[in-house]
């Protein structure tokens, strides 16, 4: 059986992981589940598996005797245990920058990363992938795009490739009228077509950061220049990416869009799983693609810019968007003030070589940057 740590157990990518590990109970062996305020349903989840560690980051005024490790440093200590005990692979479900050290921490213990946090390639790819070859460790994508490319890349391999193609649903806001974006308000942007996700990526989807985000992934995951990343819009959440050769044959990975699919794929690599989570009937099925509004998602643009620039100017992209999603989800500003803002904060000079201090401080400079546009 494998041992799995699961960071942040309670939010959407931690109960999706749960599910596969209790439809594979011979397979897989929780060994840490750690969450950042859900205190409840941590307790739960240490009830339902009593040998595994329990981690809360978040403060609390009284912590349940149950949970062993709080704070930050105390999900890091967890995650050293856990090494000692031979945990196999870490589940990385934490959302934002927040997730960078644990994911640093799970690879310094030699565990694979099962990685769901896209933040920790786009501010740091460079020390995130060094670290996992220096640990002989296996670093596999759980978003449902990078999770397609990864397994099209390991079934087709490089040569020729011509282009990865990443495809996005368009969010809530796909047809809606340029004027009416001014006037939406958080719980619209919350109401996504097609997923159910956690409160931030569910903004991100609608203002189209998160493509953005997975296309300066893409970039460093897979090793490609930005000009040899695509996106297109594919609103039935059916076709998850694609990749194109130099011959112009394209190869895709299609499934509902359901995250247990990519969960298990990373849970079980090398191999593959057998549980099935609900198939596809071609029969009554109709998909289609257009090109993503640049007008209507400057966000994706800026990413592109972001990417091309490289240095340091992912981390500012990142936590530009991330202070001015709170502020949007604050009501404090509104929806079309995301872009505007990450753009301002793009305008700043953010070359230098990356190490994981000066990731730390251009995150710290571009959050306050936010506060003074």
């Amino acid at each position: 059986m494998k041992k799995i740590a699961i960071l942040g157990a309670t939010g959407s990518i931690g109960n999706s992981t749960i599910d596969v590990i209790r439809k594979n109970p011979d397979y897989f062996d929780p060994a840490l589940f750690s969450a950042h305020a859900n205190i409840e349903s941590l307790v739960k989840l240490g009830k339902e598996y009593p040998k595994a560690r329990l981690a809360l980051t978040g403060k609390a005024k009284h912590v349940p005797v149950d949970i062993r490790w709080t704070g930050r440093e105390g999900l890091l200590r967890a995650l050293e245990e856990c090494a000692r005990s031979g945990v196999d692979i870490a589940v990385n479900g934490i959302a934002g920058a927040d997730g960078l050290e644990p994911s640093l921490a799970a690879l310094d213990a030699g565990m694979n990363l099962a990685l769901a946090n896209k933040e920790t390639i786009v501010m740091a790819g460079e020390i995130v992938s060094m670290k996992a070859r220096e640990k002989n460790a296996c670093i596999i994508p759980v978003d449902s795009e990078h999770s397609a490319i990864f397994q099209l890349l390991r079934a087709h391999g490089t040569e020729n490739l011509a282009s990865i193609i990443l495809t996005a649903s368009g969010g809530p806001f796909r047809t809606l009228p340029l004027e009416q974006l001014a006037r939406v308000k958080p719980h619209d942007a919350l109401a996504h077509p097609t997923w159910n996700m956690g409160v931030k990526i569910s903004i991100d989807s609608a203002s189209m950061a998160n493509k953005g985000l997975e296309v300066i992934e893409a970039v460093k995951l897979f090793d490609v220049p930005p000009s040899k990343v695509k996106v297109v819009v594919h609103p039935q959440s059916i076709v998850h990416s694609m990749i194109c050769f130099l011959d112009g044959s394209v190869y895709a990975q299609l499934s509902k869009p359901d995250m247990r699919h990519p969960i298990q794929d990373a849970l079980f690599f090398p191999g593959k799983g057998t549980v099935s989570f609900d198939t596809l009937d071609f029969t009554s099925l109709t998909i289609g693609f257009e090109a993503p509004d640049e007008k209507r998602f400057p966000l994706l643009p800026l990413a592109y810019y972001a990417a091309k620039a490289g240095s340091l100017y992912p981390v500012a992209y990142n936590a530009a968007n991330e202070e001015a999603v709170s502020l949007f989800l604050e009501e404090k500003i509104g929806f079309l003030d995301i872009a505007r803002i990450v753009e301002i904060v793009l305008q700043q000079d953010w070359t230098g070589i990356v190490t994981l201090d000066a990731v730390w401080e251009a995150d710290k400079k571009a959050r306050a940057c936010v506060y003074r546009c």
